[in-house]
């Protein structure tokens, strides 16, 4: 078991999960260093609590400059890369798969390249500390029916752009731990929900368009069913698997709550309708509107985290019903983030591939 690492570089570190990363290992006392290009979904306004302390410092630079990439390791001297950039939205992957595949694919490529130099260029003691932590998806096992669950050793079969994407990282930082000796962990999780949840997403979407009254789109009969993970326990699992976690392993990371995406659209509405009812907007489950489903929509993901749970002795704290609730909470307390947003998002309909 290693010692907890204590200089982090955070790639994708202003994105959703990445911010909260970040937030969680500078409150701990952590020398963190977040690596964003900052696209459409990073936002230094999710990195507030932390911006200013001592213990974060940003840099803007992609994933794709190996050169930047380079020069951060060789300046920061981190004992811990902790990779979450990359392009995440299926529906933006139907319409544009070419920056899924630069960012997702050689932007990996790219980093692990680098690490490989920086941590063969260490010395003895550092090179055990090191390591490099790699954050993906259950989206890249496929689909399931109506049983079962994805485990770490379930085949890979992803069906969107996105989740091809994905699987293909996946592979490629096995392959740097096998080929190189590259001291690598891996983790695959469900559907993140929570605060600082760009509003492309079902959830914060959900919560903003029945604040104004606006319609609910939900895709086909919206029976699709998701595994929902609140975001600070993900980015509790991760701190255990970067830092405890078996090397060449991977962890399935997953917050058993299973619901079909009418449910919880459905729940969204009565927590909204409860705590800022509105007499002009009624009802907000009158606001939903199936629309055409998503081409290739998975049917189901649900995770068995009972690896990550046994080895290493994670226990989520939220069940579904605490983590939306609070969720929708934060968007009704915090407009100032989210706001600003809509200058460059109107949450029109994505990825129709056509």
């Amino acid at each position: 078991m290693t010692s907890i690492a204590q200089r982090v570089l955070v790639t994708g570190g202003a994105g959703f999960i990445g911010s909260a990363v970040v937030r969680r290992l500078v409150r701990q006392g952590r020398q963190v260093l977040t690596y964003d290009k900052l696209t459409y979904a990073g936002n230094l306004a999710s990195l507030a609590e932390v911006h200013n302390l001592p213990g974060h410092s940003f840099l803007q630079a992609d994933i794709c400059d190996g050169r930047a990439f380079r020069e951060a390791l060789e300046s920061f001297r981190p004992d811990l890369v902790m990779h979450l950039a990359a392009e995440s939205h299926v529906d933006r992957s139907i319409d544009g798969p070419g920056d899924f595949i630069a960012t997702n694919i050689v932007g990996t490529y790219t980093l692990l390249d680098e690490a490989l130099r920086y941590w063969r260029g260490l010395d003895a003691a550092a090179q055990k500390r090191f390591r490099f932590h790699h954050i993906s998806t259950d989206e890249v096992f496929g689909t399931l029916g109506e049983d079962g669950l994805f485990r770490e050793d379930t085949p890979y079969q992803p069906n969107s752009p996105y989740s091809a994407s994905k699987a293909a990282s996946d592979h490629l930082v096995r392959a740097w731990f096998h080929t190189y000796g590259l001291p690598v962990v891996m983790s695959n999780c469900s559907n993140n929900y929570g605060p600082y949840h760009f509003p492309e997403k079902l959830i914060p979407l959900t919560i903003l368009n029945a604040l104004e009254g606006a319609p609910l789109p939900v895709y086909g009969k919206g029976e699709n069913v998701r595994d929902w993970l609140y975001v600070e326990d993900h980015a509790a699992a991760l701190e255990l698997i970067a830092t405890r976690g078996r090397l060449g392993e991977s962890y399935n990371v997953g917050g058993s709550n299973e619901r079909r995406n009418i449910d919880v659209v459905r729940t969204i509405c009565a927590i909204m309708d409860r705590v800022v009812p509105d007499a002009k907007i009624g009802p907000r489950d009158a606001l939903i509107r199936f629309v055409t489903d998503r081409p290739g929509h998975d049917a189901r993901y649900a995770i068995d985290a009972s690896k990550l749970k046994t080895e290493l002795g994670w226990v989520p704290e939220h069940d579904f019903e605490s983590g939306i609730e609070k969720t929708v909470r934060w968007y009704l307390d915090n407009a100032a983030w989210w706001e600003p947003l809509k200058a460059r998002y109107n949450r029109a309909r994505l990825g129709v591939a056509k």
